[in-house]
């Protein structure tokens, strides 16, 4: 009986964690898109916004991990976890929203990383990495509702940037796989705390590779301390928003993480609103309560991932 009242003690714990890290990740990931958005206005390039704030992001975290004695460990494994997972959960998916934003908007590209779920989900299930049930299956479908609503309003508008909006939607694709393959090559025995910065470091380099390209620049425009502030910003919400999505992905599995980006939607949309003077999306209010909903079913529906394969 106490062995019985001490596990579901423990699970209460840890779906309480899991709903923590999921708000607080979420409310870090909106204000970022909107961070880049005045990145943008500071005539700031969003590589350069990217790298800048990425590389301060790693900073903090591995002073962190070496506070804490607990360094990202560097074998043939863990290069292969920071290298892919960097590609598609930092670098690429973030260089792909952020340059973005300029032509369609922070709000819009807040609300398509709410995309991931469906995605994420169905690979869960093709993986085994989930067990179907149908309040989650629910969920899914509630939030990608959401989702596709506020979508297919800013598509109909006369001056859409069809291209952009392609272009946006590929991002959501790479956060999918980036949620899954985390799950599935976890090393083992090893924190989220250390491989967060390692990821980091990784996403670095990449971006570094992609700044020899012709046409990019890692350059800061001169004079703009606001810029500086900005990157310094962003570098702090970086680091809090890696962190939280390892913690979330230990403890809540890629489906529940997947929703970071609906919840980013509910604070950076508003935010691109209120703050930035975009226009309220056509949709928002159901879109938002679709997504809301999705999330409380996503919790409740919420099943423990096989063993085999959950992450230390």
């Amino acid at each position: 009986m106490q062995s019985s009242k001490a596990t579901a003690g423990t699970l209460k714990r840890r779906r309480l964690a899991a709903f923590i890290y999921l708000v607080t990740g979420g409310a870090l990931l909106g204000l970022s898109t909107n961070l880049a958005k005045l990145a943008g206005e500071v005539a700031l390039s969003p590589l350069a916004f990217l790298f800048w704030s990425i590389s301060g992001a790693a900073v903090i975290l591995l002073v962190v991990a070496a506070l804490r004695g607990n360094l990202p460990p560097v074998t043939g494994r863990t290069l292969e976890y920071y290298l892919v997972s960097a590609f598609v959960g930092v670098a690429g998916s973030n260089l792909i929203f952020f340059s973005a934003i300029p032509h369609i908007g922070a709000g819009f590209v807040a609300l398509v990383i709410t995309l991931p779920p469906l995605l994420t989900y169905v690979g869960a299930l093709v993986l085994k990495l989930e067990r179907f049930q149908v309040l989650r299956a629910a969920g899914v479908i509630s939030a990608l509702a959401g989702a596709i609503t506020l979508a297919a309003h800013k598509l109909s508008t006369p001056d859409a940037d069809y291209v952009w909006i392609c272009l946006a939607l590929a991002g959501p694709v790479l956060l999918a796989i980036g949620n899954l393959y985390r799950t599935l090559r976890w090393p083992a025995g090893v924190s989220g705390d250390a491989l967060a910065p390692g990821m980091l470091v990784a996403a670095v380099a990449l971006l570094v590779c992609v700044s020899l390209l012709p046409g990019f620049s890692l350059g800061i425009p001169e004079g703009q301390r606001l810029a500086l502030a900005l990157i310094g910003i962003q570098s702090v919400v970086f680091a809090g928003q890696f962190l939280l999505l390892f913690l979330l992905q230990k403890t809540g599995g890629p489906v529940l993480l997947s929703l970071l980006g609906s919840v980013g939607a509910v604070v950076g949309v508003p935010v691109a609103i209120l703050l930035q003077g975009e226009v309220a999306p056509e949709g928002l209010l159901p879109a938002i309560l679709l997504i809301g909903a999705g999330i409380a079913l996503l919790n409740i529906g919420k099943v423990k991932p096989q063993a085999k394969i959950d992450p230390p």
